[in-house]
């Protein structure tokens, strides 16, 4: 029953990937094919539905901002497999869904007075996973609004050199644990907007943080 709308961009990346690293027969091409055309029509379907996010969060569903840029994500990706196979009759469609999901984003994801992309529309609370637009291509890494939302969820989220996922209430009540993926995901954005020494100073230290396994808990 717990929705989580990430999972289309997630699917169509591994496949786009898989397009440009493996030759593919026609039957798995063909196979491919058929789910990136489902991918999208659920995209079409749920996009504009709340769902649990990235985390699971099991209280009231939200429009999670993450989950938006996934459904843009799996789009873009079907568009860019679409190229790839010659497939050109959903592609100039599938545009304009693109695009109606990016715009829908822009608008309603960004707060003025956090100068940032929020963990969900029409909320203040910032959130981690929102570093992840650059590296989905959502936004380059020289936009000025992805600039200001790396900063500022560096300021909210970060407490000795480690970040929360979040840090309003939850299920469980206020977050009390670091996320080790989530200084990964600042470290590498900090790194793509221009503080590479920052980052390589933070990049060192977390990773004296493994086991003698060179393994990371979870949190």
């Amino acid at each position: 029953k717990q929705k989580q709308n990430d999972i289309y961009g997630i699917l169509m990346d591994v496949i786009y990937q898989h397009f440009n690293l493996f030759s593919v027969s026609l039957d798995h091409s063909e196979e491919l094919w058929t789910i990136t055309r489902n991918m999208v029509r659920a995209v079409q379907r749920n996009w504009q539905r709340p769902d649990k996010g990235i985390w699971e969060i099991r209280e009231n569903n939200k429009h999670f901002t993450f989950s938006k840029v996934l459904c843009w994500v799996a789009v873009d990706r079907a568009i860019k497999v679409a190229e790839l196979l010659q497939q050109t009759d959903p592609v100039s469609e599938w545009i304009k869904l693109r695009d109606k999901i990016k715009n829908d984003i822009m608008k309603n994801a960004w707060s003025e007075a956090k100068q940032s992309f929020t963990q969900a529309y029409h909320y203040e609370d910032l959130d981690a996973s929102v570093l992840l637009m650059e590296t989905y291509g959502f936004l380059s890494g020289d936009d000025p609004k992805y600039k200001s939302t790396v900063l500022a969820i560096q300021k909210e989220l970060e407490h000795k050199g480690l970040m929360y996922r979040y840090k309003n209430r939850d299920d469980f009540g206020l977050p009390s644990s670091a996320f080790t993926i989530c200084s990964f995901w600042l470290i590498k954005s900090l790194y793509i907007i221009g503080h590479k020494e920052e980052a390589i100073e933070k990049f060192d230290k977390l990773l004296s943080y493994s086991n003698h396994l060179g393994l990371f808990s979870e949190d």
